[in-house]
């Protein structure tokens, strides 16, 4: 038998043609994976998409899809709507609302309903021009009494509803007829209150970030933002031995986010900049959605809503819990409330309407956040108001009747809670509910 030796010294053995060509052929596979990581990472996604369909968990893909479809609609019919300045105006106006409609979804997700906050809003903002303008507090120790109002009132209807028993539907309808009296009381004889529009609260509205850097900063900001947070939900989620979304589609997540970012960067920097009231919007959202999801007390919230005996037997505090959600939502109302009144810089008698509870209440449904609890997100508002607002802008730039507005704002509705309704159903079909 030949044996080869080969000694420390001599030369390294020759590879063979076989091994080379395993090597180029590994070389090559691994260079046609890395080539085709984006578009495998897209085929994930789509069958994710396709699973969540099925389960009925599509969270935000309809409205997403609605107004990207109200978007291209009223920008073919008005090649005006899309431009900086409309798109500007847009993010503004939506502020105000959308403040309220945060509050909405905590009571939402307990499987309640909140009537009030339309008055709340109205009651909170005459608070502020009645002590700052009437009686000469500064506007600072105002906004903070303005905002303990609503508090304070969601802490009175809470107690009614969960320590006394009675309905939410009741309770919050009486404050929005008893709440708005006290509007009108506290207002007295005057009907219009203007407000300092070189103040604080004014300023919420009217002061614009003009650096280009500001909204190019806060887009890259958000999008690195939402890369760290999902890559240590990912980690958390291995280490626990849980599924977990692969990290090739958190980086297709992560650029379609930028993109969107950057591109309502640009628009905005081509008119005035970043608006001060849309950065206090996205905070307050980005804050409050940590809290639902990465606190103990969010995790109550949703578990109330899935189900108040089987919470009550887990060991939480219901009633404190309930309290708590329609003083969020109180709370969120007189926020809400000095952002509309900052964009018109004043405070009447006819601030509180019916357009502004339904259309509060309809951005949080529209927005994904189920009407049977225990399912919705902050970032519901925004899409749900975006929905709203863009419908009333683009009405208003082809100068149609109101009424018009009224009727696609009341399909857009009612196509959400049919979603709603079927999402649920399949969910129950799956076991999941």
């Amino acid at each position: 038998m030949n044996r080869t030796r080969t000694t420390s010294g001599g030369p390294a053995p020759r590879r063979t043609e076989g091994a080379e060509t395993d090597q180029r052929t590994g070389t090559a596979a691994a260079a046609v994976r890395r080539a085709g990581a984006p578009a495998h990472a897209v085929g994930r996604a789509a069958q994710a998409l396709k699973r969540r369909y099925h389960s009925g968990e599509l969270g935000s893909v309809p409205v997403v899809l609605g107004l990207f479809l109200i978007w291209i609609i009223f920008q073919i019919v008005n090649p005006h709507f899309l431009s900086p300045r409309n798109l500007s105006n847009l993010s503004v106006d939506i502020v105000g609302t959308g403040m309220i409609a945060v509050g909405v979804i905590f009571v939402l997700l307990v499987g309640e309903i909140d009537l009030s906050v339309a008055s709340v809003s109205g009651l909170a903002s005459a608070t502020f021009a009645v002590l700052n303008v009437n009686q000469g507090m500064p506007e600072l120790p105002a906004v903070i009494l303005a905002v303990l109002t609503g508090t304070a009132v969601g802490a009175v209807q809470g107690f009614f509803f969960a320590k006394v028993g009675v309905h939410a539907f009741v309770v919050t309808l009486a404050g929005l007829l008893g709440w708005y009296g006290l509007m009108l009381y506290v207002m007295g004889t005057y009907g219009t209150i203007n407000i300092d529009d070189r103040g604080l609260v004014a300023k919420l509205t009217n002061f614009y970030f003009n650096d280009v850097a500001a909204a190019y900063g806060l887009a890259a900001l958000g999008a690195a933002g939402y890369f760290l947070a999902s890559w240590l939900d990912t980690r958390r989620r291995r280490r626990a031995g849980v599924p977990f979304r692969p990290l090739s589609e958190t980086g297709l997540r992560t650029g379609v986010l930028a993109v969107v970012g950057f591109v309502a960067a640009t628009l905005l920097n081509q008119f005035q900049g970043l608006p001060l009231a849309l950065l206090i919007f996205l905070v307050v959202l980005v804050g409050l959605d940590y809290v639902l999801r990465r606190t103990a007390y969010g995790r109550m919230i949703f578990a109330l809503g899935g189900g108040v005996e089987a919470a009550r037997r887990a060991g939480l505090n219901v009633e404190l819990v309930r309290i708590s959600a329609f003083m969020m939502s109180g709370t969120m109302a007189a926020i809400g409330g000095l952002f509309l009144a900052s964009r018109i810089s004043s405070v009447s008698q006819t601030s509180v309407s019916n357009n502004l509870l339904m259309n509060a209440i309809a951005a949080a449904v529209i927005g994904g956040t189920s009407l049977f609890g225990g399912r919705g997100s902050t970032w519901s508002a925004l899409l749900g108001v975006l929905v709203i607002q863009s419908i009333a802008s683009g009405v208003a730039l082809m100068g149609i009747q109101a009424a018009v507005q009224f009727m696609i704002t009341g399909g857009v509705l009612l196509i959400a809670v049919v979603i709603d309704s079927l999402s649920r159903k399949a969910q129950k079909a799956h076991g999941r509910v």
